[in-house]
């Protein structure tokens, strides 16, 4: 597997979209797994959930409030792009079936050293994902669960279901 290729492509991310292309493409060299049809959705919710997916969904709802701390943080674009992968990869998972946390946290782990390799911060965050360390006080008094936002052009299908 060509590491400096998804370094590269990881770092020039602008979007989740692309991000998740990443994703999508690495999975599929390590496991030989696919899915396609999915949707993102942002929602606010308490800090120490990154992300989810409700198994049998096709939907991932990244953390938006967490998202927004960390990007204001003295974090990189690398970093900040490692972060989202990170997440997008281990809800990607899920959705292929695997149910199981420790081992999904172990593929994750797995699959970011096999593309980035050692050092990078996808497999830091693979391993340890960063603390937050904003005030969560008035954040907790504030949640509103109904703010569901869903992200347009998240996943790319090259292929049309008419033939």
């Amino acid at each position: 597997m060509d590491k400096s290729y998804f370094r590269e492509r990881l770092e020039n991310c602008k979007s989740y979209g692309e991000i998740f292309e990443v994703v999508k493409k690495v999975v599929k060299e390590v496991l030989g797994l696919r899915r396609v049809g999915l949707l993102l959705y942002l929602e606010d919710l308490p800090p120490h959930i990154g992300a989810y997916h409700q198994i049998g969904s096709n939907g991932i709802v990244l953390n938006r409030w967490l998202l927004n701390i960390m990007s204001k943080s003295l974090m990189s674009k690398t970093e900040f792009n490692s972060l989202i992968f990170s997440l997008l990869l281990h809800e990607y998972i899920h959705t292929l079936g695997f149910l199981d946390e420790k081992e999904v946290r172990r593929l994750v782990y797995e699959i970011s050293l096999n593309a980035f390799g050692e050092g990078h911060p996808a497999v830091r965050m693979a391993m340890e994902p960063p603390l937050i360390s904003a005030p969560t006080k008035p954040f907790e008094e504030n949640l509103d669960y109904s703010r569901l936002e869903i992200v347009k052009d998240f996943e790319r299908i090259e292929h049309s279901y008419i033939i």
